[in-house]
């Protein structure tokens, strides 16, 4: 028997409260839209907060290129403590008085960390090492050995710099800092570093993601408001069809009516070159979102179709 396509086309942009996992939130979509067929692009850690990028249905063929965009997060990260997570889930490892650090030596270390560089993922993450997730072998009592990935940390900045205490007594200073990174960059590992630099320890007591590529907060809904629109029967629940979705995260090429068919039809059509890397968004002479493509050897590859 076919499966009827109930659920709305399009992506869905949360505003991720604490304490839930994106799967949480992907579960809870999938009871609103009444699909099952719901991902989404780029996990965010239980005690983030922000934007979450949910796609129903065929949107879901867009999730694993959105997920490689540049994102932007807003954090407090806690100079004079580390923790065994580089985050405020975890116990703390280690606590060192961190009051009268210079904003020079803050400065210089928030330096280091920018640019293009090579970054350690948290070890209680979710990196396969060997196939096994990084967060389950130390879960089993491994010692766990992550190497290093390339990075892109395109803006790092502090905010501003206050003295304050720890619950356990211990000096501490916490930072405001905002941060505009590759896909794959953690937050935390950037927490961890910068205290360590600092010969302090550090590690995050919150994050809110501000932007994944174009998606942005002002977009955002939170589960509430979202739960609210499918309980109103006078209201709709407020997705982004995938047409404007695409357009927005993508190149856009349109295709003239001639060559569109044949791209429908699978055909390798000659394709222009465009600025940038990354899939290209082909659009028809009407309008409609045909596919999500890329350049190879001068002739359009479909990475998905999406027209009929």
């Amino acid at each position: 028997m076919k499966h009827q396509n109930t659920g709305p086309d399009g992506l869905v942009i949360v505003d991720k409260p604490s304490g839930f996992t994106s799967h949480d939130v992907v579960a809870k979509m999938r009871g609103m839209a009444r699909t099952r067929r719901v991902g989404h692009a780029g996990t965010l850690d239980p005690m983030a907060t922000g934007v979450l990028v949910l796609g129903i249905e065929r949107a879901t063929k867009l999730l694993g290129h959105l997920a490689l965009t540049e994102k932007e997060y807003v954090g407090t990260i806690r100079l004079g403590q580390a923790t065994v997570t580089d985050d405020a889930e975890g116990e703390i490892t280690s606590s060192k008085a961190a009051h009268g650090l210079s904003r020079e030596a803050i400065d210089a270390g928030v330096a280091e960390l920018s640019g293009a560089i090579m970054q350690v993922p948290s070890k209680v993450s979710a990196i396969k090492i060997d196939g096994k997730r990084s967060y389950a072998r130390m879960r089993a009592g491994e010692d766990v050995e992550i190497p290093a990935r390339p990075v892109t940390v395109s803006s790092f900045v502090v905010h501003s710099v206050h003295e304050t205490e720890a619950g356990d007594g211990t000096p501490v200073t916490d930072l405001l800092v905002s941060v505009e990174c590759s896909s794959g960059t953690y937050i935390r590992a950037l927490a961890r570093d910068l205290g360590a630099a600092l010969g302090v320890g550090g590690h995050l007591t919150a994050l809110r993601r501000t932007r994944v590529g174009p998606y942005k907060l002002d977009r955002a809904h939170t589960l509430e408001q979202l739960q609210a629109a499918v309980d109103d029967p006078e209201a709709e629940l407020p997705v982004m069809p995938i047409g404007e979705a695409a357009d927005a995260a993508f190149t856009r090429w349109n295709v003239p009516a001639p060559q569109a068919r044949l791209l429908l039809n699978g055909a390798r059509v000659p394709m222009p070159r465009f600025e940038g890397t990354g899939p290209v968004a082909a659009f028809g002479p009407d309008g409609t979102f045909l596919a999500l493509l890329e350049n190879q050897g001068g002739k359009a590859k479909s990475l998905a179709v999406f027209g009929q």
